[in-house]
C-alpha cells in the first residue's frame, strides 16, 4: 500500500498545468455565450486563479511561497499601473465600445499576471516545476501538430472542438495564406500568434532533448516534441516567428553550457536545410518577404501612419487612453506592442511591462550564474529565451490583444520566477535504485 507520506495531491503545479491545458487546446475564437462582453473560458480561469492565489496566502498551510522577488514585484507594478489607467480612462466618457473592451480587457490583464504570480508562489519545488514544463512542451507540441495538419493538409481539425456554453467569434480564419502556402493558426487566432508561440516554446524542448540525452532516457518523444514546435515557427510563415526562432538561437549560443552551444548551432542549420528539402519554396519564401521588408504593403501600412500615433500618445502620455480601447478597426493597426501600449497605457504602462521582462530575465542570469550543475544551467538558459523571444516578439506584434500568447508568455515569466526560488534540481534517488536511475532523476 502507497505510503501516505508519498502520496500525490494536486498543488500550484497541478493548477498551472490545468490553465496550460485550457489556454492551448481550446481554441482562441470560442467565447463564453449568452453574457455582454467579449470574454474567453481562459479569462474565467485566470480570474479563479487570481482568488485562489489571495485566499492561499491567508494561510501557511498550503505551501505557498512568501516574500519579495525581482518578478513578483515587477508583476506588482504592472498590475498597479493597468489599475490605474483603467481607473483614469473608466472616469472620463468612452464610446461603449471602447468601454466595453476595457473592461473585458482589464479582467484579461488582471487574470495572466495572477497567473505569473501564481506560477511564482505556488510551484512549491524544483521538481514541480520540472514536470509544469514538460507539460507546456507536450501540450504545445500537440498545437503544433494541428498546425502542422492545417499547413499541409488544410485540414482544420479545431472546427469539431465545439464545447456546450461556448460560441464562435466571426472573423477569424484558421487558414490563411501567404505566397504559395497555407499560413497555420492552430488553435490561436492568427497565424502570427501561432508562430511566436512556437518560437518561445522551442527552446524548452531543446532543453528537454538535451536533458533526455544527458540523463540516458529515451530521447525520440522529445525529438519529436522539438520538431512539431519548430516546424511550426517556419510554416506559419511569419517573420516575427522566424526572428524569434534566430533570437532565441543566439541567446542559447551565448547562454549555454560547454558543448551545448554548437549542437544548437547545428541542429539550426540542418533543421532550416531540412525544412528546406521537405517543403520547396519554404526558404525562398522567408528570403522575400526579409528582403523586401521595406516596400511590403503589410509593414508600410502600418508605418506611415505612426504619426497618427503619436499624436495619440501625447493625449495622453503618462497613464494612456485605456487598455484595449485603441481599435484597429476603428483607428488603425500597429502591430508593435510597446507603442500600443503607449498609446493605452502611457509611459508608466510601458515602463512597467518592460520591467516585467527584466525581471524575468535577471532571475534567469542570476540562477544560470550560480548554478553548478549542468541541468539548471540549461533551464536557466531556455526560460531566458524564451522570455527574450517573447518581449522581441512584442516589437512585431500586437501581444496583448491575443489571448493565448500573452497567457504563455506570462506562464514563461511565472516561471522564472519559480526557479529563481526554487534553483536546486531534484535530490538523486537513494536507496534500492540503481546508479542509472539516480542519475537520471537528478
Amino acid at each position: 500500500m502507497r505510503d501516505e507520506s508519498t502520496r500525490r495531491t494536486a498543488d500550484g503545479a497541478t493548477v498551472i498545468c490545468c490553465y496550460v491545458l485550457v489556454l492551448v487546446l481550446v481554441p482562441a475564437r470560442l467565447i463564453i455565450s449568452k453574457i455582454p462582453m467579449t470574454l474567453a473560458p481562459i479569462t474565467v480561469l485566470a480570474v479563479g486563479i487570481a482568488v485562489l492565489w489571495g485566499c492561499a496566502h491567508l494561510v501557511r498551510t498550503l505551501g505557498m511561497s512568501k516574500g519579495r522577488t525581482a518578478v513578483r514585484s515587477a508583476l506588482l507594478l504592472l498590475f498597479a499601473s493597468q489599475l490605474v489607467t483603467y481607473g483614469i480612462a473608466s472616469r472620463r466618457y468612452l464610446p461603449p465600445d471602447e468601454l466595453n473592451l476595457t473592461d473585458s480587457g482589464m479582467l484579461r490583464v488582471v487574470g495572466v499576471i495572477a497567473v505569473a504570480v501564481f506560477a511564482c508562489d505556488a510551484i512549491g519545488s524544483r521538481e514541480r516545476l520540472d514536470r509544469v514544463l514538460r507539460f507546456l512542451v507536450v501540450v504545445v507540441a500537440v498545437m503544433a501538430g494541428t498546425g502542422v495538419l492545417q499547413f499541409a493538409l488544410g485540414l482544420d481539425v479545431t472546427r469539431y472542438l465545439n464545447l456546450p456554453g461556448l460560441t464562435a467569434q466571426t472573423g477569424y480564419d484558421a487558414i490563411q495564406s501567404r505566397s504559395l502556402f497555407r499560413r497555420p493558426s492552430g488553435t490561436t487566432n492568427h497565424p502570427i500568434e501561432f508562430g511566436l508561440i512556437c518560437a518561445i516554446v522551442t527552446p524548452l524542448a531543446g532543453h528537454h532533448v538535451f536533458l533526455a540525452r544527458e540523463t540516458g532516457r529515451r530521447a525520440g518523444g522529445w525529438w519529436l516534441c522539438l520538431a512539431l514546435i519548430a516546424g511550426g515557427a517556419l510554416v506559419s510563415v511569419s517573420r516575427t516567428a522566424v526572428l524569434g526562432l534566430v533570437v532565441g538561437a543566439v541567446v542559447l549560443i551565448v547562454a549555454l553550457p560547454g558543448r551545448r552551444k554548437v549542437h544548437v548551432l547545428g541542429a539550426g542549420v540542418l533543421f532550416g536545410g531540412g525544412a528546406g528539402l521537405m517543403v520547396p519554396g519554404l526558404l525562398g519564401t522567408f528570403y522575400e518577404l526579409f528582403a523586401n521588408f521595406g516596400e511590403d504593403p503589410s509593414i508600410t501600412s502600418r508605418t506611415k501612419d505612426y504619426d497618427q500615433a503619436w499624436r495619440q500618445v501625447a493625449l495622453h502620455p503618462w497613464f494612456g487612453r485605456g487598455f484595449g480601447t485603441y481599435l484597429p478597426g476603428k483607428y488603425q493597426l500597429l502591430d508593435n506592442q510597446y507603442l500600443l501600449t503607449l498609446i493605452e497605457n502611457g509611459w508608466v504602462g510601458v515602463i512597467a511591462m518592460i520591467a516585467v521582462f527584466l525581471a524575468a530575465v535577471w532571475a534567469t542570469v542570476l540562477v544560470r550564474v550560480r548554478a553548478k550543475d549542468l541541468q539548471t544551467r540549461g533551464l536557466a538558459a531556455a526560460l531566458m529565451a524564451g522570455v527574450v523571444v517573447g518581449a522581441f516578439g512584442a516589437f512585431t506584434f500586437d501581444l496583448l490583444s491575443f489571448g493565448v500568447a500573452t497567457g504563455l508568455v506570462f506562464v514563461v515569466v511565472g516561471a522564472c520566477g519559480a526557479l529563481a526560488r526554487h534553483p536546486r534540481p531534484p535530490e538523486p534517488a537513494t536507496g534500492s535504485t540503481t546508479e542509472k536511475t539516480a542519475v537520471a532523476v537528478g
